[in-house]
């Protein structure tokens, strides 16, 4: 290639450090590496070992003109909501966070009772969203709750997204306790209407002038242009940039991406997830189109053993049988050491099945789900969430997944099960694969050209070979 400049995209990982070399000019990826993350030492550890890797893929004389990163090392963005009715509110605020890349790790609801404070303040979170009351609703919750976290021993910034009557009253209350205070539109301005994208865009800016800084991640910033969001977040973009397009260059259309990974397994759809059932009644809140749900228990390394609860007697996928003793003392082994990958055609199948289950409960919670009532006029559909039969594009993504030579297998555990009609996942879908594992990097690439992240979304993201029956 010679001299030519590549743009480098980053992705500080909970586990991997991964660097992307993308060549603008001819549209291809020229290499991708990584290291293990080193963020509890020197986060610039790791992406130095990252960086002499990728020297010995493109050579010494590449240039960089671009470098842009994302992360989700040290925990990633964990965020607590406050809201003031569970299905609602509280809720509406839950799904502005998860789209924003954050890691919710409380939701609250009502007014907060001393229990409610302590419990925040030992969550520590990174940020805190305060929502409540559609606008000209309920005033007096949020007012209460904002006066008990302005008390709070709490650094955290916060975001104020509710009734907008009050919003900045609420404000003033907490910046009157020495917190950090923005405001947002809220986001359920109506009864049962989401506003997400104005929160989102918050919970972004707050992430790059306060959380790169507290998670010691600001020393990275001296070799890249800047750490521009959450890891999830540019996940989620990509997902949107693949399915919708961008002007002058069209998407493939409705999609789920689904993203298993050490520590947790995200799912994003890109659907509006209309019922497929005539006549049936959809109840709650009505979700975002581009929605994101992370599963914090389901990852298949930092959270092996509720996998393998969750497995029961579920034996691995293996070929030749793998004995109960082998098993555990696989399980073992990928316990001690989150980094550890597959060494053996026994280990990718125990892999493979952790991934595998993952995937299948994951999609399961994302999912909308239908029950059946009957009455005297017949049997009534209920649906709740979204109902994603009809999606017809589903994408694999994240390491246990992309690196398994039984990826087609891990994938399908994600789709429609007769056995279980309740759960509304893909009934018939399309399976492709993030072939060389960058989808951060392409929704990092749409802030600098979406048209060629979206060439190199339809390039990249391959269908799966089905014809070698092991997903290769």
């Amino acid at each position: 290639m010679g001299d030519r400049e590549l743009w480098l995209f980053i992705d500080f990982g909970s586990t991997f450090t991964k660097v992307v070399a993308i060549d603008p000019a001819t549209e291809t990826i020229r290499a991708r590496v990584q290291a293990p993350t080193t963020v509890s030492t020197d986060i610039t550890e790791g992406l130095g070992a990252a960086l002499r890797l990728l020297e010995r893929e493109v050579g010494a004389g590449a240039t960089y003109a671009r470098k842009l990163a994302c992360s989700s090392a040290a925990g990633g963005l964990r965020m607590v909501t406050v809201g003031l009715v569970p299905d609602l509110t509280s809720e509406a605020a839950r799904l502005a966070a998860l789209g924003a890349g954050a890691k919710v790790v409380g939701t609250f609801s009502y007014k907060l009772p001393a229990s409610d404070l302590a419990r925040i303040k030992d969550l520590s979170p990174d940020l805190i969203l305060l929502a409540g009351g559609t606008d000209g609703g309920n005033e007096e919750v949020i007012l209460q709750n904002a006066r008990g976290l302005a008390a709070l021993d709490l650094a955290a910034p916060l975001i104020v997204a509710g009734n907008r009557v009050v919003a900045d009253e609420a404000a003033a209350i907490l910046r009157a306790g020495g917190k950090e205070p923005v405001v947002a539109d809220n986001v359920m301005p109506e009864f049962g209407r989401l506003s997400v994208e104005p929160v989102r865009e918050r919970i972004r800016e707050i992430f790059i002038t306060h959380i790169v800084k507290a998670k010691g991640l600001q020393a990275a910033e001296r070799f890249v242009e800047g750490i521009l969001m959450p890891t999830p977040n540019a996940v989620l973009n990509a997902a949107v940039l693949l399915a919708d397009g961008c002007p002058g260059e069209p998407g493939l259309g409705e999609l789920v991406v689904l993203d298993v990974g050490g520590a947790t397994t995200d799912v994003h759809s890109v659907a509006r997830g209309a019922p497929t059932d005539a006549g049936a009644v959809v109840k709650g809140l009505h979700e975002p189109y581009a929605k994101r749900t992370v599963e914090g228990d389901l990852g298949v390394r930092s959270n092996l053993w509720n996998v393998v609860e969750a497995m029961g007697a579920q034996a691995p996928p293996a070929d030749p049988e793998i004995s109960p003793h082998a098993f555990r003392a696989i399980l073992e082994r990928f316990a001690r050491d989150v980094t550890t990958t597959p060494e053996s055609a026994e280990e990718a199948a125990v892999d493979a099945a952790l991934a595998g289950i993952a995937a299948g409960q994951a999609m399961r919670r994302h999912a909308g789900s239908l029950e059946v009532f009957y009455s005297p006029q017949g049997p009534l559909s209920v649906i709740r969430g979204k109902d994603l039969r009809g999606v017809k594009l589903v994408v694999g993504t994240g390491g246990p997944l992309v690196f398994s030579p039984f990826r087609s297998r891990i994938l399908r555990e994600a789709l429609f099960a007769p056995a279980d009609r309740a759960s509304l996942r893909p009934v018939d879908p399309r399976l492709c694969v993030d072939s060389e594992y960058t989808m951060f990097a392409f929704g990092l690439l749409g802030e600098l050209d979406s048209k060629l992240a979206v060439r190199m979304l339809k390039r990249y993201c391959r269908p799966m070979d089905e014809g070698t029956g092991n997903g290769r």
